[in-house]
């Protein structure tokens, strides 16, 4: 019994790559509060957390 946690992009509950998504399945968390984590962090920081999430979508496997 493996009870291991893996990162990785959801295939099901995706809007753009799945990255948001996968992420709240690893914290077990609504994949929206992810999402505007994300959104709020693109107005607050600029192209850093978008860059970051395109580096978590070519890294970070599919389910």
């Amino acid at each position: 019994m493996n009870d291991t946690k893996t990162l990785t992009r959801s295939k099901s509950n995706r809007m753009i790559a799945g990255v948001c998504a996968g992420l709240a399945d690893y914290l077990n968390i609504d994949p929206t509060v992810i999402r505007l984590l994300f959104v709020l962090g693109i107005f607050l920081t600029g192209p850093g957390v978008a860059i970051a999430y395109l580096i978590m979508a070519i890294v970070t496997p599919e389910q």
